[in-house]
Formats: structure tokens, sequence, C-alpha cells
């Protein structure tokens, strides 16, 4: 009887070292998590938005590149991206399951970038605790590669003059000079990131490839272009307003479209909140984390593979950090005074814009050039009429609003500058034209198929 039992045991045993490990499976839904984890972590750290651009923008580079790898659809960015030309080759029998490898190299570069590295590093913990139960050997052969691939991407991104612009001087305000830009109420901060343009871009020629045409020239004048166009902003801000004083007393539990608008597309991370001598942050989105999340609504209504998840992360992020560093080189060279100075000086003293004046000259819109850029991208890959609900800002307690199209919501966005009181008519105008330019560009210019 004992013998029995005994070969049993064996048999059982032997069994177990014979069953093959199931392979471990990451979705669209696990990528988009990281992302999302991520974006948790920006708000709270407060990034501003150039660089929010560039701690999306590398890591999400870093899961395609892996993902290209022997791929018979998908085309490797090497020598198609500034100075991107040694991504460690994968052997198509080593057992990496790419899918993971990918994610892995997302979670290591991201956690570079960011500030509350702790945070993430449990994240990913959590995450290879689970794998490695999962698929000891597979994890293991998957994360070593990933790192590979994680750790080129950061030698890369090391030479891309972000830790140059850090020892830069800061932006000099010359309150004497009309029509230069001021630091604004409540906090008064100085410039963000009036070195941008200075940063390595990845498809254009250079930071003014697509810069836009000349703005207005300062003027007082009543007659002139540039005081019509503060006018503009000042009668739409208090027209908006006239209307929420009728709104309140009629006791209705609505604002006005416009209203609703603005603070929709706010998306401004360094909003304070006064409270006595009290001062601090009302963290918010930045208008790249609008768009990732835009990308991650598209993805989960196409339920879209992993493949096709990563290549419209990659390529949308792609868009939007070129487009800031666009953006503010045209911002910092021209160095346009925000109509809340303006028309504090020479219209009204007491106005105020609805949205708070972000700490950056005017000219152009960064939401317009963000948003046109990265709606012709997800159009490029989702199609001219993709209609869905945008929920990103439902989180900081605003409702979803639906579009019909990325182009429409990228219209919304821009005009919302108006509505907010925080950029004149010709700003948003032309910051759409260098956006479409840009976008259009981008699609032409990136190879990120093969050809059949």
């Amino acid at each position: 009887m004992k013998t029995k039992i005994y070969l049993v045991g064996i048999m059982a045993l032997l069994f177990a070292s014979c069953k093959k490990e199931k392979a471990i499976v990451i979705t669209t839904s696990d990528y988009c998590s990281a992302i999302d984890t991520v974006t948790g972590i920006m708000v709270h750290d407060i990034f501003s938005p150039p660089v929010a651009s560039r701690i999306y923008v590398y890591p999400n580079i870093a899961a395609y590149e892996i993902m290209a790898q022997n791929s018979p659809k998908y085309k490797s960015l090497q020598g198609q991206l500034k100075g991107l030309d040694s991504i460690p080759k994968l052997d198509p029998k080593s057992g990496v399951n790419k899918n993971l490898a990918a994610l892995i190299a997302h979670i290591e570069v991201s956690k570079q970038l960011i500030f509350s590295e702790e945070a993430l590093g449990k994240y990913r913990d959590s995450l290879y605790q689970k794998w490695e139960d999962e698929n000891a050997k597979e994890f293991l052969v998957s994360k070593e590669y990933g790192l590979k691939v994680a750790d080129q991407i950061k030698k890369w991104m090391g030479k891309d003059n972000y830790k140059q612009t850090r020892t830069f001087s800061k932006f000099s305000v010359h309150a004497d000079q009309p029509g230069r830009w001021q630091p604004t109420p409540p906090a008064y901060m100085d410039a963000v990131e009036p070195h941008w343009g200075e940063i390595r871009t990845l498809v254009m020629d250079s930071a003014s490839q697509f810069k836009a045409i000349a703005p207005y020239p300062f003027s007082i004048d009543k007659n002139s272009s540039f005081y019509k166009e503060a006018k503009e902003t000042y009668d739409v801000g208090n027209m908006i307003s006239e209307k929420l004083i009728v709104m309140e007393k009629s006791k209705k539990n609505v604002i006005p479209e416009e209203s609703a608008i603005a603070t929709f597309w706010d998306c401004n991370p360094y909003a304070t909140v006064t409270q006595g001598h009290m001062m601090f942050a009302k963290k918010k989105n930045s208008p790249d984390a609008h768009w990732m999340n835009i990308t991650k609504i598209a993805l989960k209504k196409n339920k879209s593979d992993f493949e096709t998840t990563v290549f419209a992360y990659t390529k949308t992020s792609i868009g939007v950090f070129e487009s800031i560093i666009s953006c503010w080189n045209g911002k910092f060279r021209t160095n346009v005074v925000r109509p809340e100075t303006y028309i504090n000086q020479n219209i009204d003293e007491n106005w105020r814009p609805q949205l708070q004046t972000p700490p950056f000259p005017e000219y152009t819109s960064g939401h317009s050039v963000i948003s046109s850029c990265s709606s012709l991208i997800l159009t490029s890959i989702f199609g001219d009429n993709f209609s869905y609900i945008d929920d990103s800002e439902v989180s900081f307690g605003l409702p979803k609003r639906p579009f019909k199209s990325f182009k429409q919501a990228a219209a919304e966005a821009s005009i919302s500058r108006l509505y907010g009181g925080i950029h004149y008519r010709a700003s948003i105008e032309n910051g759409v034209v260098q956006g479409t330019n840009l976008g259009t560009y981008i699609n032409s210019k990136i190879k990120f198929f093969k050809s059949k």
C-alpha cells in the first residue's frame, strides 16, 4: 500500500513538472492602466505641459520599439526619430513575451521621468510579483529584454538637451516694456519652461519649422487690431458672466455652454485656490493628459488589440511632444502679453477671466496647437467621424462631453481659450493652423507600417 502511495506521489510530481506554464497575457487594459497610473502621479507631482509631454513620449517609444521587433506589420522608428538608432535586437527564439517586455520598458522609463518614484515603484513591484507567480521563466527573460531597451531609450532621451535647460537662466520680465508678458494673478509665477524650444525635436527639422505668422503689433489704440482682439476677449468674458448671473437668479442647476466648454478644457496644472492667507494647488490634468485619455477612450471603443494600443499612444504622444516644442518656441520668441494684463491696464482694471491665466506668454494658444495636431493623428488611426464620450475630467468633478469627431473636440478645445478669457482670437486661429500643419507633417513623415 505504501509503495502505491509513493508511486502515485512521484507521478504527480512528474506531471506537475512537465505541465507547461501558461503564457502571461498583457492586454490593452493593462497598458492603459499603466499610463493612467503615470498620469495620476504626474497630476500629484504638478508637471508643466512641456515636461508632461516628455514623460509621455519616451516610455511609449520604448514600448513601441519592442512591439515593432520582428513584427510583420509595424516598422521600427530607428532612423526616423532624431538620434534613435540602436535598439537591442530581439532573438525570436529567446522566449520573450513582447507585450510583457514592452509594458516593463514603459514602466521603467516612466519611473526615471517622474518625481514620485516610490509610488510608481510600488505599482511596478506588485505587477512584477504577479507576473513572476504566473510564469517565472517567461517573466524573467522578458524583463531582461525590456530593461535592455529601457536603458537604451534612457541614454537616448538623456541627449535631448533637457538636463542642460535645467541650468539656463529664468525668463526676464520687463514690466516697463508695453506688450511683453508679465506674471499674472493670483500666484504671479515665473514663466514656465522658457527654453523648451531648445529641446531636441523628434520629427521636425527644428522648433521653428511650423512657426505661426507674426502676431498683431502691440497697440493701445482703440482702432488697432490688437486692441480690438483684447476687447473681444473682454466682451465675451462679460457676456458669459452675465449669463451666469441670470442662471443663478433663476436657480437653474445649469451653466452657460461657453462656461462649460471653458471649464472642461481648462487643463491648467498650475491652477491655485486662495483661502484667507493660504494658497494651494488645485490639481488638474494637463492638455497632454487630456489627449492621452481621449486616445484611451478611442482604443477601448474600437476594442483595439495590444499592438494598436501601443502604436496609437506612441504616435499621439509624439504629436503632443512636437506640438509643445513648436508652440513654446513661438511663445517665448513673440513674448505677447496675456489678455488679463492688457485688459486690466487698458480697459477695465477689475476684470478677471473665467479661467486662471497660465504662467507663460500668450502667442500662440498651446491647446489650439496640441489639440489640432492630436486630432489629425487620432483621425488617421480611427477615422474621420469617430464619435465618443469624453470622460477625461470626471475625476475633477466635471461631467462627460460627447463629440462626433476628434476634429470637433479640437475645435472646441481651441475656442475654449477665448471663452476662458486667456487668449485672443488670432492666437487661437493661428495656433490651429500651426497644429494642423504639424499634424499633417507627422502623418506623412513617420512610417509606422511596413510596405506590403
